[in-house]
């Protein structure tokens, strides 16, 4: 599998991470697991791809997450249902960042103008594709309830 270009959502994989301060609310990777109802492989595979990195690690050297990359893994997790592929999950990834990274400066002159509306223009296509791409799934919820039923009905008929 390819690698997801996401310079600005994440370090370097060989990037050095700092060591986890103590009185920081960091998180084990088992933890995280527990919270996103994600395995422990595809997490690290996210980590692999780029798509999520822990933000720190601890002196023995094991991933540490926190609640700002446990967000990110929740939208990953509902993304990827909706068929988005990897690469579009690092570029929404990148594009919420980058926007809140304007924010949290409060210096929007930081963020120019026509970047910050060329950003806000590709997240609304993706709030538009995610509604299509639900309301494609309202649908075939609603013939697969159908199915069922039509094969209840006929079992009862058939004096199942």
């Amino acid at each position: 599998m390819r690698n997801v270009d996401t310079a600005a959502v994440s370090a370097p994989k060989d990037a050095a991470l700092p060591a986890a301060a103590s009185g920081e609310d960091h998180m084990h990777i088992g933890q995280v697991a527990a919270l996103t109802e994600l395995s422990l492989r595809t997490i690290r595979h996210y980590d692999d791809v780029g798509l999520v990195r822990p933000s720190a690690r601890s002196q023995g050297g094991f991933r540490l997450y926190t609640e700002h990359d446990v967000a990110r893994l929740l939208v990953i997790r509902r993304m990827k249902p909706l068929g988005f592929t990897l690469e579009e999950m690092g570029e929404l990834l990148s594009i919420t960042d980058r926007l809140d990274d304007s924010d949290v400066a409060q210096n929007v002159a930081q963020l120019a103008t026509v970047e910050r509306t060329h950003l806000l223009t590709r997240l609304v296509r993706f709030e538009q594709a995610v509604q299509e791409r639900c309301e494609a799934l309202r649908t075939q919820l609603s013939r697969a309830e159908e199915l069922a039923t039509d094969l209840a009905r006929r079992a009862g008929q058939l004096g199942g």
